[in-house]
């Protein structure tokens, strides 16, 4: 598979599978956040976008 040009690394496509909506994220991003799989987010919305945060127990 080919890499995207830089301009475009961040621009990511909604999928779906099942019912449910998808978007995969950048490595670089979940790296730099230090993400592991399966980990629990909170996403909300924020004006016309949304944000994604480590959920807090």
């Amino acid at each position: 598979m080919a890499s995207r040009k830089l301009e475009k690394r961040n621009v990511r496509n909604i999928q779906r599978s099942k019912g449910s909506y998808y978007v995969t994220l950048p490595i670089e991003i979940v790296r730099k956040l230090k993400w592991k799989e399966r980990q629990k987010v909170v996403v909300k919305m924020r004006g016309r976008g949304i944000a994604i945060a480590d959920w807090e127990k």
